[in-house]
């Protein structure tokens, strides 16, 4: 691991531990109210377990449990230096679970480029969109590491569909995971994406083609939270999260 990659690891986790004071103390800042909301909607509608695909450090895990989630968490990361983070604090919750996984359309392995700020690693290539905005996601190293599908952790897990939420945020990679859940898209009680406007990773799906695949499967947005924008103000990416029509 680089000396920067470390620091950049640092850095997420103390703003992780200043966000979760500040909502604590009822105090709405960053994602604070976005995590208020999104437990609200997994209270309203009985979803008590969390599949967390893409956990980096486990930052929305910690978001989550902050504003009141008490259920089931599962979350999955593939890289070696952010998995033992991620690991650690899994330990300390005994309804936590981590695993050192990828998740895409089927088993196997793959290459992940690791980015200096760990969190915008992918499978994908990144496109020059995403440098110019970001130049700190740039690639640094790559590892080799397992991949599973969304199908083989509910079953090996025994998890209920219908109770559960798919937490996806795996830069690009969202097509290949949905893939992998097969028909168990459409009995899912909530969906969350990343939803890019423009292409940051190299033959990612887009807003609108992730939009119309959840409305085809019986899905409709219930919130958007505002991701990243570049340098002149568009808006790049936002995180949508879908909730299941024949449950409303």
């Amino acid at each position: 691991m680089t000396d920067q990659s470390l620091t950049n690891r640092t850095r997420e986790t103390g703003k992780l531990w200043l966000r979760r004071a500040l909502q604590r103390a009822d105090i709405e800042i960053g994602r604070g109210p976005y995590a208020s909301r999104l437990v609200k909607t997994l209270q309203s509608r009985r979803l008590d377990t969390m599949l967390d695909i893409g956990a980096n450090v486990g930052q929305y895990a910690v978001l989550t449990r902050s504003a009141g989630f008490s259920g089931t968490i599962i979350s999955c990361e593939p890289l070696d230096g952010a998995f033992d983070e991620l690991n650690q604090r899994a330990s300390r919750d005994e309804c936590w679970t981590a695993l050192k996984t990828a998740v895409g359309a089927e088993p196997g392995t793959a290459t992940i480029n690791v980015s200096q700020n760990s969190f915008s690693s992918s499978i994908r290539d990144m496109t020059a969109a995403h440098l110019d905005t970001a130049p700190q996601s740039r690639y640094i190293a790559t590892e080799e590491v397992p991949v599973t599908t969304v199908r083989d952790l509910v079953t090996s897990h025994d998890l209920d569909p219908a109770r559960t939420l798919l937490k996806i945020d795996t830069q690009g990679f969202e097509g290949e995971v949905l893939r992998g859940a097969g028909d168990l898209i459409g009995q899912v009680g909530a969906i969350q994406l990343e939803l890019s406007f423009v292409e940051l990773y190299d033959g990612q799906l887009l807003f609108d083609e992730l939009v119309a695949r959840m409305s085809a499967d019986g899905y409709r947005i219930q919130q958007l939270e505002p991701g990243i924008s570049d340098r002149n103000g568009r808006m790049l990416q936002v995180d949508g999260l879908f909730v299941r029509l024949a449950d409303d």
